[in-house]
């Protein structure tokens, strides 16, 4: 019975550090947003808004507001540096690709909340959810 009680015990406590683990590790996740949730974030939070896509992608159509850090810049990880890594970022690329790789960079630097738009400017052009800017 004694056996019993002291491998419940260490049973319990290996789950209790466990689940401390993952939860802090999950604060540091980049979380995949839909426009929806994206315009929530904007409204709610001091937010960096950041298009990863080049400046000419950018003159032609993007999210009102959002500063442009081209991904494919040499001066990227020096543009990058320049942002409060405190402050939430919300980053978003042409379909989601550039916007995953900048995210894994931010992450690896430090910053503490990053937001991705799913699927890019592509799957959200058409959404009257986002405010967008385009070349006239």
């Amino acid at each position: 019975m004694k056996n019993n009680v002291v491998c419940f015990c260490l049973f319990m406590t290996f789950c209790f550090s466990v689940s401390c683990i993952d939860s802090k590790r999950d604060t540091n996740e980049v979380k995949l947003v839909t426009a929806e949730e994206m315009q929530s974030i904007l409204e709610l939070e001091d937010v960096q808004l950041v298009d990863v896509r080049t400046p000419e992608e950018h003159k032609e159509l993007h999210i009102v507001s959002a500063q442009n850090i081209d991904f494919m810049s040499p001066t990227f990880d020096d543009d990058i540096s320049k942002l409060d890594k405190k402050k939430p970022v919300i980053l978003y690329c042409k379909s989601g690709g550039r916007s995953a790789k900048c995210a894994k960079k931010m992450k690896d630097a430090g910053f503490e909340k990053i937001y991705d738009l799913q699927g890019g400017i592509s799957k959200w052009k058409h959404s009257d959810k986002i405010k967008f800017k385009s070349k006239s």
